[in-house]
């Protein structure tokens, strides 16, 4: 080899070096919400809403909706006017849409870093992490059930994960700690690890009230009764039922003017008709019953529709992610819930693949798309969903995380400023030339494209001489290095022993237990 080719290597060398630097120690500053500057993309006509609210009021007026085990919430519907018989509820055509009138069309969750506060309604976005798992996965251990660790690691994650909003709420079930007592570990790590807003515990209602006392703690009493501080899962039990579980819960963050989110839970197919449009009827009738109800106990607090729709294997019956049919629900049920004038959660970054693979990312991708362009203003389980919701999965959330970067970029737009019309540099090149030099670029290369930290760019040469990686193989070194590089944010030390001594105490008053 000569001296010359020598050189010539150990120069290409040094610049490879020089490009993973880079990549790795790259400092991308926390994106705020969405504030989308794009029209939403409609896929329904008036004609073709009208008739499915038609039909929503028809299965409201006609079939009803079930309130189990709930007197209390039997005597508000019964005093509000509607047709309490037994434990089901009917109602005239209109009268939840009246009630729905002082429902919030936005509201602010408030963070203890207002820095990172959120408003959920109108023309915004808040992307929160993967909600529910019993399990975790990453390639070095597989698949396995999760801890209280995992749960802290994934808290950070999503702190330290620029394009997540929103810390989430049981990122993966600690299946180390109690089932009575863990929620108070998860609320805590919450407001421990992070700074952004978070969501409370729904399992029983003695849990969501000490979500409710522990935030009281956290941002003071009175403000708590005014503001929005935690946001909470509220499922119906589709078909047309709700709980005494969710219904307590509700019940509780309603009361304290916590935001709910009452969420249809419907596998079309199991809990809901095969056909979109069915579906959307159901879920609309089954929406603005849960949320109308909030109005009930407390006008004026804040709620959002939840509309969780999927299809299903019809050989093996099995919940299937990312195939048209629920697109469209997403997307349709994006008009209709802007026509009620509350703000909607849908959507994800959802898949029934059982790793990060191909399947996971183009399930995915198709339930991500209509969160964006059709404007979906909460989106849960917008990273880390593995296996239909059983798993959290530590790479796939990095590349989960990794998009909604992109989907951040596409919300704002196209930049019709005079830096990007771009003229200048037109005038500049001229024919036959290339733009590499010319000031327009020098000005806006660091910032014209979105730097994806997961996908790899390299030549086939550079990309094999640093290991052949796979994407699955970078983020599972990337969530490595931002757990090590991992810094709590600071917390008023007398907060933070007030909050730990409130879990001690209410610890000691009850025996552990796995129900």
């Amino acid at each position: 080899m000569s001296v010359e080719s020598g050189r010539v290597r150990k120069a290409r060398g040094g610049g490879r070096e020089a490009r993973r630097a880079l990549r790795e120690n790259a400092k991308v500053e926390a994106a705020p919400y969405i504030q989308r500057k794009i029209p939403y993309t409609e896929i329904l006509g008036e004609e073709a809403l009208v008739t499915i609210e038609n039909n929503a009021d028809t299965i409201l007026k006609e079939i009803g909706i079930e309130f189990r085990d709930d007197q209390e919430v039997l005597d508000l519907w019964k005093d509000a006017g509607a047709d309490v018989q037994g434990e089901r509820v009917r109602f005239e055509k209109g009268m939840l849409r009246e009630i729905l009138k002082t429902a919030p069309s936005e509201f602010t969750q408030h963070a203890r870093n207002p820095d990172r506060n959120v408003v959920i309604g109108g023309g915004n976005t808040v992307f929160a992490p993967v909600y529910g798992p019993p399990f975790v996965r990453n390639l070095d251990e597989g698949r396995r059930y999760g801890t209280i660790e995992d749960f802290n690691n994934f808290v950070k994650l999503a702190y330290m994960s620029p394009y997540l909003h929103h810390s989430g709420g049981t990122v993966c079930e600690p299946v180390d700690l109690p089932v009575n007592k863990r929620h108070f570990d998860m609320v805590y790590s919450h407001m421990r690890y992070s700074d952004k807003p978070f969501m409370g515990s729904v399992t029983a209602s003695e849990r969501a009230e000490d979500t409710v006392e522990m935030c009281k703690v956290l941002f003071g009493a009175e403000f708590v009764d005014q503001n929005a501080v935690t946001i909470n899962l509220i499922n119906a039990n589709s078909p047309m039922t709700f709980d005494d579980t969710m219904l307590g819960a509700l019940k509780v963050y309603a009361r304290n003017n916590q935001a709910c989110i009452v969420t249809p839970f419907i596998i079309s197919g199991a809990m809901g008709p095969v056909s979109p449009a069915g579906t959307l009827a159901q879920a609309l009738a089954e929406g603005m019953a849960g949320t109308a109800l909030t109005q009930l106990i407390r006008p004026g607090a804040p709620v959002v529709f939840g509309l969780f729709s999927s299809s299903m294997s019809m050989l093996s019956g099995a919940p299937t992610f990312g195939t048209p049919e629920p697109t469209m629900v997403i997307a349709a049920a994006t008009q209709l819930v802007r026509r009620l004038g509350i703000p909607l959660r849908s959507g994800g970054s959802l898949c029934t693949s059982k790793e990060p693979d191909a399947q996971a990312a183009y399930e995915s991708a198709q339930s991500i798309w209509p969160v964006v362009m059709c404007g979906v203003n909460f989106a849960l389980h917008s990273a880390g969903w593995l296996e239909g919701g059983l798993v959290s999965g530590y790479e796939k959330f990095i590349m989960d995380a990794d998009q909604l970067g992109m989907m951040q970029k596409i919300s704002q737009g196209i930049d019709m400023s005079e830096e990007g019309q771009a003229m200048d540099a037109i005038r500049e090149v001229g024919p036959g030339m290339h733009y590499l030099g010319c000031e327009h670029t020098k000005r806006n290369f660091e910032t014209a494209f979105y730097p994806s930290t997961v996908a790899n760019y390299d030549s086939f040469e550079q990309w094999e001489a640093e290991g052949s990686l796979d994407a699955e193989q970078r983020a599972n070194k990337i969530y490595k290095k931002m757990l090590n590089d991992y810094e709590a944010p600071a917390i008023d030390p007398a907060t933070d022993e007030a909050i730990l001594a409130y879990i001690a105490k209410r610890k000691e008053g009850f025996p552990d237990s796995n129900v």
